[in-house]
């Protein structure tokens, strides 16, 4: 008999772990999963937004952050579908089993949350909508429309998660789909226009470990490497730290960050991986009426037959996140850095204070592109607008599904008022519930963001309180997979020092942005 640990909720049922489908190269649609789904939400911001502005002060110097980022994040991610295997929970119900309880971690969620509650990515693709419609980027006579705009496309955004069987289909579809429009089309302007010199600036940055800001002796801003530096002149450099915000929020972007990366562990269970078949899915509101979702999970009795078959399962996650997610973010991360280094110092909109130009720079900087005919520039302009609306348009559905889906299952598992009043296939009844609160909720920031803020400062606030949702969520991850998971497949060494320096690395970022940029206001506020 299986002893399983007491926990803040109740006990976990025992059910049969399901025999897994070889993998092999023939069947290679069975990569397209999880992974790819998440390499989908996660091009977007970083890549996009952030890219032009990193690329324009640094070149390639500073991709090497994106390298840590990534690499941590495998382990991360990992260890969330680690879990989700075993059990068939999203980690968020995982945190809930732990101690003081479910209403304790509901109201840290919450706050690691907040960064949700910001939804810029809809304001700049209502930019680049508006763009389209003007043929030239928009200017600040035309906030209003643009802000009309991004409260049409937060409603739009919402309504493909409505149909598709379970709402997990309808994502996996159109992340699949982004992945394939917007990789290519970098891939084919990259190949065709961009530079040599300019490839190897960005590929290379991957390595260049150690590539930090620092002033140089002109008063500008440059890059220098503490290591070369400190062997030549016996002294470490002094680091700019005026940009720490943005580098924060680079590396916040990179790969996933924040609670996004949770959110894989529902994704594997969604996908019928390992114990998630057991347990069930989020049906959508059109055409999931025979899909039902198991208030908590289901185990399996740890004997050898059943360890074969999760180590099958196991390579189901290694091929995912090795495979296919990892090298996807580190295309994602350079090929849009190769369009911004090339093209965004010929944009008119480089360092206007216009912030919502900020998804406009690459796109405008190929309008004016000198080595372009006049034909080609504005054809590949438009192109490149479009593209970057399916960056930002499916990035911004994926926030309010992953918001909506998180919020679901939180309440599912931790309430025990919903326990006991609803069946499995109303569980539907609660998500579009969250959504249609989430995306009025939306509508009100942007209003608010659009009036007294800015979509930077929304990208900006939301990278960097992701930094410190990832960072805190690590530790907790690794905590849980040590000991609620049997021994025999709780994670080996290696595993548990990636998923702890993840967790290092992101709260050090987020201090950093604290001391640097929210102490000194906090001081001033004070009087100190």
């Amino acid at each position: 008999m299986t002893e399983l640990p007491k926990t803040c909720l109740p006990d976990w049922e025992l059910a049969e772990l399901p025999e897994p489908a070889p993998l092999s190269w023939r069947h290679w649609t069975k990569f397209i999963g999880p992974g790819i789904v998440m390499m989908g939400i996660q091009i977007g911001g970083g890549e996009w937004l952030l890219g032009p502005e990193i690329t324009a002060k640094y070149g390639g110097g500073l991709m090497w952050i994106a390298t840590i980022a990534i690499v941590l994040q495998v382990f991360y991610n990992i260890e969330c579908g680690r879990y989700a295997l075993y059990c068939g929970e999203p980690i968020f119900t995982g945190f809930m089993r732990t101690k003081p309880g479910p209403g304790f971690w509901m109201s840290a969620v919450l706050t690691l949350n907040l960064a949700a509650l910001i939804p810029g990515l809809s304001t700049h693709g209502a930019a680049m909508l508006t763009a389209l419609w003007l043929d030239r980027p928009p200017t600040e006579s035309d906030r209003g429309m643009v802000t009309v705009l991004a409260y049409v496309l937060l409603f739009a955004v919402a309504l493909p998660v409505l149909v598709g069987g379970k709402v997990y289909n309808m994502l996996q579809a159109i992340m699949t789909a982004k992945v394939a429009v917007v990789l290519s089309f970098c891939l084919i302007v990259g190949l065709l226009w961009v530079s040599p010199a300019n490839w190897f600036n960005v590929f290379s940055g991957f390595l260049k470990f150690g590539t930090v800001p620092t002033i140089g002796p002109d008063g500008h801003e440059t890059t220098i490497n503490v290591f070369r530096h400190f062997h030549e002149s016996g002294e470490w450099p002094l680091i700019a730290l005026g940009n720490i915000a943005v580098l924060g929020a680079f590396a916040g972007y990179a790969g996933g960050g924040g609670l996004a990366n949770a959110t894989y562990s529902n994704f594997v269970r969604d996908k019928g991986w390992g114990m998630g078949s057991q347990v069930g899915a989020i049906p959508s509101a059109v055409g999931g009426r025979s899909i039902s979702l198991s208030h908590l999970g289901k185990v399996f009795a740890i004997n050898e037959e059943n360890l074969r078959r999760w180590r099958g399962w196991w390579r189901y996650i290694l091929m995912d996140q090795v495979v296919v997610w990892a090298p996807g973010c580190f295309m994602g991360m350079a090929l849009p850095a190769l369009l911004s280094l090339q093209f965004a110092e010929h944009s008119a909109l480089a360092g206007q204070k216009l912030d919502w130009a900020q998804a406009l720079i690459t796109a405008d900087g190929i309008r004016h592109a000198p080595q372009l005919g006049a034909s080609l520039s504005h054809a590949l302009w438009v192109v490149t607008v479009l593209v970057g609306l399916c960056v930002m348009l499916p990035s911004q559905m994926s926030i309010v599904d992953d918001f909506s889906r998180r919020w679901t299952d939180i309440l599912w598992s931790g309430s025990s008022s919903i326990r006991d009043s609803l069946s499995g296939n109303q569980v539907k009844r609660v998500y579009y519930r969250i959504l249609g609160s989430f995306v009025l909720w939306s509508v009100a920031m942007t209003y608010v963001f659009s009036t007294y803020g800015t979509p930077k400062l929304m990208t900006l606030v939301i990278a960097n309180l992701n930094n410190l949702a990832i960072g805190l969520t690590a530790l907790h991850l690794w905590w849980i997979n040590r000991t609620l998971l049997p021994r025999e497949l709780q994670p080996r060494w290696y595993s548990q020092v990636g998923v702890i320096l993840c967790g290092v690395f992101y709260l050090g970022l987020a201090g950093l942005v604290f001391i640097n940029k929210q102490l000194p206001v906090l001081r001033e506020l004070l009087g100190a």
